[in-house]
């Protein structure tokens, strides 16, 4: 058998393909998987421009980043399946019904040796981006692994879009030019960014670092506000932090290059920065996190695993939410029947967060909406609305009016902490409407 650390040239020029020949590969009838983070527009435009002639293709992505068209009215060849995430890319198929969504945890859609394994486990094709390989034929995902890997061990086929921009990360991060069936080198792309909105009120900022404590593990989920933390000055005040999540947000990067994360009293891989993906919205990030250790990308459906994530001492999960309830149930995806996200690992780390010794889950909302007509706290969440977290595992909620400390309280005893942290122009009603509840 040849050397395939020594072939992976040859190897790799074999498999290099134009996006043409790449999709050429695709078959009718396949289940096409684009993970999270994958960045191959170039080789998803290719697919897409063989719909005249492809039939019954499932394509499933996973908070979709981009759109060659597949998403819009009249391309029967497509049928869309949106996973776990919906973003402003299928917001307006779903709500279309020209997409459907699949509501299923990181962990569970990958659950080891699971005797269901179809559809949960089904891919024909996996699209993935790459860097380019090293010295060895080994590729990297860059910052985004989340469930490349998971991928790409199952399809039949792998094609890969290799950017020159994307850094390599350590952990589960590599891919052999041999697991990979066709390359499609694209043209300058930027690595992956985490989302816009970084403005968190200073108010909320400081509530929110009152709860953490030095030495804890954390994890920030994406929104509108909790993205806005580390740079609000959240987690400046602490030391020796830890970070067990599934992704960065921006800021981060930043706290491990100024000592506040450390990682030295993690429970579980003590040193390591673990996440899915991680964020490099800083001029020098990219660097900092190329080929360095302490960064440790682990597959998805390790880092939401509710028993992993539990098995920190001092777990804190951070994440935003849309509304709450008197009785502490939590959306952060929908409102009455209008899908805006999905649940992403925000269920996982809340319940792993509350089975952590020494845990906690904090849950962070704007009080209002629609420039302060709408309280985002509500006696009851509108008829249609997808709870994200159940009420038994909300704990501290925070308002840029105070923290709610829901935990072991009883509904009317909830409700009062609620309203305590409610916008002052709605606590009048929202009093009037606790006491008509029996």
């Amino acid at each position: 058998m040849a050397d395939r650390f020594a072939a992976w040239p040859e190897e790799y020029a074999k498999r290099l393909l134009s996006p043409a020949g790449a999709a050429s590969l695709v078959r009718s009838g396949d289940a096409i998987v684009i993970p999270v983070g994958a960045l191959t527009p170039t080789i998803a435009a290719a697919i897409f421009a063989r719909r005249d002639e492809l039939r019954d293709i499932d394509v499933y992505e996973l908070a979709p980043a981009f759109d060659p068209g597949w998403f819009n009215p009249g391309h029967p060849a497509f049928r869309m399946h949106v996973e776990l995430f919906s973003t402003v890319i299928s917001r307006e198929a779903l709500s279309g019904q020209r997409a459907d969504f699949t509501s299923i945890s990181f962990a569970q859609r990958f659950k080891n040796e699971d005797e269901r394994s179809q559809p949960v486990h089904h891919a024909d094709v996996a699209l993935v981006s790459v860097s380019p390989p090293d010295h060895l034929g080994f590729c990297s995902f860059g910052l985004n692994v989340w469930n490349s890997r998971a991928f790409a061990r199952r399809a039949r086929l792998v094609i890969a879009e290799v950017h020159s921009a994307l850094p390599r990360t350590a952990g589960d991060s590599l891919i052999h030019v041999s697991e990979v069936d066709a390359f499609v080198e694209a043209g300058p792309l930027s690595p992956s960014r985490v989302g816009l909105g970084v403005d968190c009120p200073r108010e909320i900022a400081d509530l929110v670092g009152e709860l953490v404590h030095d030495g804890d593990t954390i994890q920030v989920g994406t929104g509108s506000l909790t993205n806005g933390l580390p740079r609000s000055g959240a987690f400046s005040a602490r030391e020796d932090l830890g970070v067990h999540a599934e992704l960065s947000v921006p800021g981060m990067t930043g706290l491990v290059r100024q000592g506040v994360i450390t990682g030295r009293r993690k429970t579980m891989n003590p040193g390591k920065y673990v996440a899915a993906a991680l964020e490099a919205s800083a001029e020098g990030d990219v660097e900092f996190v190329q080929d360095n250790p302490m960064f440790e990308l682990r597959d998805v459906a390790y880092v939401n695993d509710p028993r992993v994530i539990s098995a920190h001492d001092n777990m804190v999960a951070i994440n935003n939410a849309l509304a709450i309830d008197f009785a502490g149930q939590i959306t952060a995806e929908s409102i009455a029947g209008e899908l805006w996200s999905g649940p992403g690992g925000q269920q996982d780390f809340a319940i792993g967060a509350m089975l952590s010794r020494g845990g906690r889950n904090v849950t962070v909302l704007r009080s209002t909406a629609e420039q302060g007509a709408v309280s985002r706290i509500v006696p009851n969440l509108p008829a249609g609305t997808i709870v994200t977290v159940p009420r038994q595992y909300a704990d501290h909620v925070v308002t840029e009016w105070g923290v709610a400390h829901l935990l072991g309280k009883s509904d009317r005893e909830r409700a009062q902490e609620l309203i305590a942290i409610a916008h002052p122009d709605h606590r009048a009603a929202l009093r009037r409407s606790l006491a008509k509840l029996k």
